[in-house]
C-alpha cells in the first residue's frame, strides 16, 4: 500500500468528488460491470484516479488517490487504477483534463468486428473524426498505452480491440459525453450491420467535414 504523502487542497478535493460521481455514473449508464473502467481528472500537475478494485458506490472522500505524471503517488493509500498507463500517456501528450476507460458493450462488440467505427452519424466529428481501433495489447502495459496513442492522434476518442474505450475531454462531464456518444454510435452501426440483406448508408468525408463545421458552432456561447 502506498504511504500518503500530502493532504490534498479544495480544488483536488472538488474534483475527485466529480470524479466519484463520474464513475458512479459509468455503472448507472450501464458501460462498466462491477470495478471495470476508471476515471481520472488532472489538477494541475497531480492525476488524480479511481483506485484498483474498489466499487465505486464504497468510495468517500477519504479515498482521494492521486499520482503526479511520472505515476508516483501523491495522494491516498489506496492502489491506483491497473490502467494508469493509458491515463498518464494521455496527460503526457495532450491538453487532456479529464480521461474516461469503460469496457461499453456496444463499443467492445464493434472493436471485434472493424479496424475503425465507420462514419454512421455526424457525431463522428465530436471525436475529431472516424474512430480508429487500438490494436490489441494486455491490459495495464505499456504497448497498450502506446496503441492507444497512435489510435487517438487528432482524435479525442478511440477503441481498444476486445477491450473497450477511452475518451478525454476538457471537463469530466465533456470526456464522459464522448464515451457516451461513442457507444451509441456502436450500437446504432451494429444494430442496422444487423438488417439482412441491406448495407447501413454512410457519411462521406465532405459530409463529415460539413457536419464538423457546423458543430463548432453548437449549443450556448
Amino acid at each position: 500500500m502506498a504511504e500518503q504523502r500530502r493532504d490534498p487542497d479544495g480544488d483536488e478535493a472538488r474534483t475527485w468528488a466529480e470524479l466519484v460521481a463520474t464513475a458512479r455514473r459509468t455503472v448507472t449508464d450501464g458501460l462498466v460491470v462491477g470495478t471495470s473502467g476508471n476515471v481520472s481528472a488532472r489538477v494541475g500537475d497531480t492525476v488524480l484516479v479511481t483506485p484498483s478494485g474498489v466499487p465505486y458506490d464504497r468510495l468517500t472522500p477519504a479515498d482521494i488517490t492521486g499520482v503526479d505524471l511520472s505515476g508516483r503517488q501523491v495522494l491516498g493509500c489506496l492502489v491506483p487504477t491497473s490502467e494508469l498507463p493509458m491515463h498518464l500517456a494521455v496527460y503526457r501528450t495532450t491538453e487532456a483534463r479529464a480521461v474516461v476507460h469503460t469496457h461499453a458493450v456496444h463499443a467492445t462488440a464493434v472493436s471485434t468486428l472493424v479496424t475503425e467505427l465507420p462514419a454512421i452519424h455526424y457525431m463522428t466529428c465530436a471525436l475529431g473524426g472516424p474512430v480508429r481501433v487500438a490494436p490489441y495489447a494486455a491490459y495495464g502495459t505499456p504497448e497498450l498505452a502506446a496503441h492507444m496513442l497512435r489510435a487517438l492522434q487528432d482524435r479525442s476518442g478511440c477503441l481498444l480491440r476486445n477491450h473497450g474505450t477511452l475518451t478525454y475531454g476538457d471537463t469530466l462531464d465533456g470526456a464522459y459525453d464522448r464515451t457516451a456518444q461513442l457507444e451509441w454510435m456502436c450500437r446504432v452501426w451494429l444494430t442496422a450491420s444487423a438488417v439482412p440483406g441491406l448495407t447501413p448508408a454512410l457519411l462521406t468525408e465532405a459530409e463529415l467535414t460539413e457536419a464538423g463545421e457546423r458543430l463548432r458552432g453548437y449549443g450556448q456561447r
